[in-house]
């Protein structure tokens, strides 16, 4: 069973809840699972536990303030973390055109760029089709947690 650490980046609570039902999910199955709201780099130094970014996307395709310090240290610090696997979950809204998601990417870019390993592809969930993204989010999980 894996241990889990899930990034959170929310505004109106979205991101959060679908984090909150992932760890339940997880747990029930058997996985350690630390939803981490408003994370610190330091959250993923001295361990190699897999990472699940979860987080939505505000304004034009940015990081919610929430995990924006934690963006911003790893994109200047770039702590290498050869190896690790992390996966993203992004919520956002396609009325935006371009910037759809643009968090995720953003995220994905910066984890890439300390060597760390995306497994599976990204879950995009789109508020304008669903208003309820853990329902989208759960089989995502439980099928990325099979491929660690």
């Amino acid at each position: 069973m894996a241990s889990i650490r899930i990034l959170v980046g929310s505004v109106y609570g979205g991101a959060l809840l679908t984090a909150r039902a992932l760890k339940k999910n997880l747990e029930q199955e058997g996985h350690q699972v630390i939803v981490l709201e408003n994370p610190e780099l330091e959250d993923i130094s001295g361990n190699s536990d897999p990472v699940l970014i979860c987080t939505s996307t505000t304004g034009q395709g940015e990081v919610p303030p929430n995990l924006l310090p934690f963006y911003l240290r790893l994109r200047e610090e770039l702590p290498q973390q050869p190896g690790r696997p992390f996966g993203v979950i992004v919520l956002g809204d396609s009325s935006y055109g371009d910037t759809f998601c643009g968090a995720g990417e953003l995220m994905e870019e910066a984890f890439h760029e300390t060597s760390a390993r995306k497994v599976g592809d990204t879950l995009q969930i789109d508020a304008l089709e669903t208003t309820e993204p853990e329902v989208e989010a759960e089989p995502w999980a439980r099928q990325w947690v099979e491929s660690l």
